[in-house]
């Protein structure tokens, strides 16, 4: 019986680093193809394209790769191109950009083409999703729970907008919760009445 132990550690020993391998192998696979588009886009000059599908292709590789700021420039001609495409592409090209600026901590920028992508493709839970969040982070918490709820109108089975809105009314009923408390009894007093 004390044989099975040591066998059972070397099983699951190497059970596990097989598992372990097979993440970081798909892991270095997709950094991989990542890098290999990047550089295939900027050698076919893509940065200076006057097609807005391209532009978009290298920004959504720019995303993935964290690249923010080129990103963000990336979307800006694309968005400056979009005159003759589709309202799909056009919300497409906004809400990146609303992204690429909320990963840069500008939250009003974002709020602005979130917004943009809404008025191209009014049921696009995506960019309600962003904008909820964007508002969320604005303090708008009000304005956060009604976006998260048309998600939920939209896409019931949602789990982002479930969850941050679960989270959103938790909070804000602490917050009522305190207000209350703290305007009906004034200040606190200790069992004398004299106050802290």
């Amino acid at each position: 019986m004390d044989s099975f132990l040591p066998q059972t550690y070397l099983l699951g020993l190497i059970g596990l680093l097989a598992i372990v391998a097979v993440v970081a192998g798909r892991q270095l696979l997709r950094v991989r193809r990542d890098e290999m588009n990047l550089i295939r886009l900027e050698q076919a000059d893509a940065s200076s394209s006057k097609d807005a599908g391209q532009l978009y292709e290298l920004a959504s590789v720019q995303l993935r790769k964290r690249l923010y700021p080129q990103a963000t420039a990336t979307l800006r001609q694309a968005a400056k191109r979009l005159s003759n495409e589709p309202d799909e592409a056009k919300a497409l090209v906004q809400n990146a950009l609303g992204f690429s600026l909320a990963a840069q901590k500008d939250f009003s920028g974002a709020v602005r083409h979130y917004k943009s992508a809404l008025q191209a493709k009014a049921d696009y839970p995506v960019a309600l999703n962003n904008l909820a969040f964007a508002q969320e982070r604005l303090l708008n918490s009000d304005d956060a729970c009604d976006l998260y709820r048309k998600v939920l109108a939209l896409e019931p089975a949602n789990k982002t907008a479930r969850t941050r809105l679960k989270r959103l009314e938790r909070t804000l009923q602490r917050q009522t919760g305190k207000a209350s408390s703290s305007s009906s009894g004034g200040s606190p007093e200790s069992s004398d009445g004299r106050g802290f």
